[in-house]
């Protein structure tokens, strides 16, 4: 059966389990800064865009906001989590998931708040190609998530209407920037977001992970 719904997949905690290695590495770079923070404060963040994610830990910290010491915090996370890519793997799924699309002829593509210098980690380990594949990141757009220009922006690369897709992800953030671009939206446990939050933040159907999802793809994809 074909399913003609295009998807537009969030990637750290959705294909992905890496959203804890990225907490790792934030943790790791903002201690070097000598900015003392809770690992579960940065977990909540996780899946913003990283510049908003800085800004909003160092205000709530008091620390400096200074545009130097954003970009250095950047880089050292990038650092840090470049250094934790053996740790990352496809979630339960992930794969069989995006192969089943193909398969069916469903047009998808990826996009992620990462840069692209974390983002190579994620696509490698899932094996996907962003040379063949349509794959957005923060270096693409203006802004990231929870604003809606990742996901508008992977729509107008698949040549179809925002309106008429299914954003995945695993966190609030996603499924605020679904909203605001009226595009469906689905959430997925498996960043460590609760399906409560996911429902409240708009998710329409909340599953456990890829593997979930696949099994139920009926659910939310239009028939022909």
């Amino acid at each position: 059966m074909r399913i003609p719904t295009s998807f537009l997949f969030d990637l750290d905690g959705t294909l992905v389990d890496s959203v804890y290695q990225h907490v790792l590495a934030w943790k790791e770079a903002l201690d070097s800064e000598g900015i003392e923070l809770s690992v579960w404060r940065i977990h909540r963040k996780i899946g913003m865009s990283g510049g908003l994610f800085t800004h909003q830990l160092l205000r709530e910290t008091g620390g400096d906001i200074s545009g130097e010491r954003v970009e250095r915090l950047r880089r050292k996370h990038a650092d840090a989590y470049r250094q934790l890519h053996a740790q990352v793997c496809p979630l339960p799924g992930a794969r069989a998931l995006l192969e089943a699309l193909d398969a069916s002829g469903t047009q998808w593509a990826i996009a992620t708040s990462g840069r692209m210098e974390t983002a190579a980690v994620n696509l490698q380990a899932l094996g996907v190609d962003a040379a063949k594949s349509v794959v957005v990141t923060r270096d693409d757009v203006k802004y990231a998530k929870p604003d809606p220009d990742l996901f508008v922006a992977a729509a107008h690369r698949l040549g179809v209407p925002i309106e008429q897709t299914v954003v995945v992800g695993d966190s609030i953030w996603d499924m605020l920037a679904a909203r605001r671009c009226r595009a469906l939206g689905v959430g997925l446990l498996s960043g460590g977001y609760g399906q409560e939050e996911l429902e409240r933040a708009g998710a329409l159907r909340v599953y456990e992970d890829p593997a979930d999802l696949l099994l139920h793809l009926d659910e939310i994809a239009a028939r022909p």
